[in-house]
């Protein structure tokens, strides 16, 4: 069973009943789910995920103190630790008196200012430009069971995805790196014959190409270890997931030459991507002069006037 299940189910065996039978006045203002960090809420948990942090579980979101006093906080907290330590087989741990913990009782105020710097959600340009998206990612995903006052959810959809301008901006500095890792230094440090420099121009490209893929589905890059596991459920560019695990995992000896096709071959992808969007007019294959086209589409000059470089 997946995290996301088993935290559901708890929540309606157990949970819900609780709420309803001890807290009834404060169903209403209260939101509960499963969203933050740990790959159950991403959906991508398996057999593997369960040697650690996994458990039945859910989170509790409270509004601020004028609503919920601290009292209740407590009674909340005291009344979710009795909750059964085992569900459907699996093992609750204790919860931490000096924080840390994925579940259980917490202020909504609090949750969103340690995922994206501010309580509730709204951010400035600069905040959208220099907030990891695997902070993003984690402050949208998993699942609100239920929301009294609409107050979680709200948040959650203010910060479903970034602002235009801020995603073309991210968009054509990795198409630049592309160029430059991928179309350009990688050939010129196989003809040096620096094998572990090529490699690492292949990491860039590889790297950039990954936050294009997820730039052009309009969706936030979760953290590092998951990108390859969610290309796949891209709607554009998954098939890309070959090619890109052969680039970074085989040498720069005899593969050289093919890896180097491999690379053109993304980009042209990318590229056949970009126009069908109407994202570039720029012409021919060099991934480059489409990256530019891509920063002329900004609308905000200020935005457009900054370094091509600047949200890389």
């Amino acid at each position: 069973m997946r995290g996301l299940e088993l935290s559901e189910r708890f929540y309606k065996e157990c949970g819900e009943p609780m709420l309803k039978e001890r807290f009834p006045e404060l169903l209403p203002l209260i939101a509960v789910g499963l969203v933050g960090a740990g790959s159950e809420c991403l959906g991508f948990d398996d057999d593997i995920s369960k040697d650690h942090d996994f458990e039945a579980g859910f989170c509790i979101f409270l509004p601020d103190e004028s609503l919920v006093d601290r009292k209740a906080e407590f009674e909340l907290e005291r009344a979710y630790s009795a909750l059964p330590k085992e569900f459907m087989g699996y093992k609750r741990s204790g919860i931490s008196p000096v924080g840390g913990n994925r579940h259980g009782v917490m202020r909504t105020a609090e949750f969103f200012a340690l995922k994206v710097g501010t309580p509730d959600g709204a951010l400035s340009l600069r905040d959208w430009f220099f907030l990891p998206e695997q902070a993003l990612a984690e402050a949208t995903d998993g699942k609100i069971f239920y929301d009294g006052l609409g107050e979680v959810t709200a948040i959650r959809e203010r910060l479903l995805y970034m602002p235009n301008d801020v995603r073309l901006k991210k968009l054509a500095g990795n198409l630049l790196v592309m160029g430059q890792a991928g179309q350009y230094n990688y050939s010129r440090c196989i003809a040096r014959g620096e094998r572990a420099a090529a490699q690492l121009a292949v990491f860039e490209f590889v790297r950039a190409a990954l936050n294009v893929a997820f730039l052009l589905n309009c969706r936030y890059a979760p953290y590092y270890k998951w990108t390859f596991r969610a290309l796949t459920e891209l709607q554009k560019l998954s098939e890309l997931y070959g090619e890109l695990e052969y680039l970074i995992s085989s040498g720069n000896g005899e593969e050289a030459d093919g890896k180097t096709s491999i690379i053109e071959s993304v980009c042209a992808r990318v590229i056949a991507e970009l126009r069908a969007e109407g994202l570039t007019d720029a012409r021919g294959e060099d991934i480059e002069a489409h990256a530019y086209a891509v920063n002329d589409r900004i609308s905000d000059g200020g935005v457009r006037n900054l370094h091509i470089l600047y949200a890389v």
